[in-house]
């Protein structure tokens, strides 16, 4: 559903609830003042993205990939702050079937912007170790450099530590073959 509309939806709600509350009905005012602010947060938070989350935190791609693929036109469906979001969770939907063919949402994710500086770390973290399968030291190097700019709370900072010593033994392994 278009973003106008549920604007619209909500204001209507708004307007009945003000108009129950007018004529004595309260308890019904309330259940409409509820409903309102549900629709007012999904229009923030899109829903199929909340419920992709959702089933990316148990581990269920196949699932998390559905319900992203109910999102048909996501400049008109999301909210532009959500853009970012959106490319980033298929790039990690993607990153577990074909990691290469994942690195062009990260990328797009992060030209549109991440609200939160650890999904900004993550994405670039994510980068890094598409660039190690690569085998693209420099690459890696700048974007773990750019993941610990950007995780401010440290929330990553094991994971960028454990790909910084995995950058190092890649490093052994290539001298020992030459």
């Amino acid at each position: 559903m278009p973003n106008i509309i549920r604007l619209v939806i909500a204001f209507a709600l708004l307007g009945s609830a003000v108009a129950l509350f007018v004529f004595g009905h309260w308890g019904w005012g309330i259940l409409l003042v509820l409903l309102t602010i549900l629709v007012v947060v999904t229009f923030f938070y899109n829903e199929n993205m909340l419920i992709a989350q959702f089933y990316l935190r148990k581990e269920n791609m196949e699932r998390a990939a559905q319900w992203l693929g109910n999102i048909r036109n996501y400049e008109r469906q999301l909210f532009k702050g959500q853009h970012g979001y959106y490319f980033l969770l298929i790039g990690l939907i993607e990153s577990r079937t074909a990691p290469l063919k994942s690195e062009k949402h990260f990328k797009k994710a992060l030209s549109l912007g991440l609200g939160m500086s650890h999904n900004t770390a993550m994405a670039y973290l994510s980068l890094a170790g598409i660039a190690m399968a690569k085998r693209n030291k420099r690459e890696a190097t700048r974007f773990l450099q750019d993941a610990k700019r950007a995780d401010t709370n440290k929330l990553l900072a094991e994971q960028i530590k454990t790909m910084k010593d995995q950058m190092s033994l890649m490093d052994r392994t290539q001298t020992r073959f030459r």
